[in-house]
């Protein structure tokens, strides 16, 4: 089983590489016993996704309704022979997630094939099942022992992670309404999306990621880097998206260049290494 293990969870990081290098490069920085742990998470919360995102040509309800009772048997029996929910079951086990989280986030991925445009109060329990929970899953890998920090940290972790998701939705927009009809944010007309209206979602996004900095700031240290780079790089990307007027949000995906994140990066780091960040 030790080698079944290290196989799935090679294979985890592997995913987490492969889907995304902005967040594997955050993960690279955590403490090394972190890494394995929220790789797992990862890959299980991408291949869910891509249940919803890319398999349209299959029976996707149907096969998500199997994704979550082959998860929760993995996690009841302690095994599966699905490399990423092996990974996933170890996890959820072995850091004590609270299955509520998983549950909320499947829920989510459910409302991605059924919901097309959200009322305030969907969008927000979308937006706490697809990000928020996730940030508190990964949260508990680093205060697995402590009770107490990880409580402390609930608010802001779930503010990151709503920062990111919000900035996800713009980057997005035009992919996500073209390809797959939807529209995330509650309250707004998508065919008269105009720079005020740009400015309000702005001014909220703004709030979410100054609530999460205060968290960042208190996080351990063998967490706090990894955390930061991903928290550096969304921001950096909410600045360009918000010098783009909206009738050019449409236009094009946004995304910072690996020279960018490379630059980013060394700043960060050697911040970091004299205690300044």
């Amino acid at each position: 089983m030790e080698e079944y293990n290290h196989i799935s969870l090679r294979l985890s990081r592997l995913a987490t590489i492969s889907y995304s290098t902005s967040f594997s490069m955050g993960v690279r920085l955590l403490q090394k016993n972190f890494r394995y742990p929220v790789y797992a998470i990862y890959g299980f919360v991408r291949f869910a996704d891509e249940i919803v995102d890319t398999f349209h040509d299959h029976e996707q309800e149907r096969m998500l309704t199997e994704f979550r009772a082959e998860t929760f048997r993995a996690i009841e029996e302690g095994v599966s022979t699905n490399p990423i929910l092996q990974s996933f079951q170890w996890v959820v086990n072995t850091y004590r997630i609270d299955h509520h989280l998983i549950e909320a986030f499947l829920d989510s991925m459910e409302m991605d094939l059924t919901k097309k445009q959200h009322t305030e109060e969907s969008f927000q329990k979308y937006v706490y099942g697809s990000a928020e929970v996730v940030g508190l899953m990964c949260l508990r890998v680093f205060y697995h022992d402590d009770d107490q920090g990880y409580e402390s940290l609930i608010y802001p972790a779930r503010k990151l992670g709503e920062a990111f998701q919000k900035i996800n939705f713009l980057r997005d927009i035009h992919s996500d309404f073209s390809d797959r009809g939807r529209f995330y944010f509650p309250g707004t007309d998508l065919s008269n999306l105009n720079d005020l209206t740009k400015k309000e979602i702005e001014k909220d996004i703004q709030k979410d990621f100054d609530e999460a900095y205060l968290g960042i700031r208190r996080l351990n240290r063998p967490s706090r880097l990894g955390v930061l780079v991903s928290y550096t790089y969304y921001l950096k990307l909410f600045r360009k998206i918000k010098r783009t007027p909206a009738s050019k949000v449409f236009t094009q995906r946004y995304r910072i260049s690996n020279l960018r994140k490379i630059l980013l990066l060394a700043g960060l780091w050697t911040r970091y290494q004299l205690r300044l960040a």
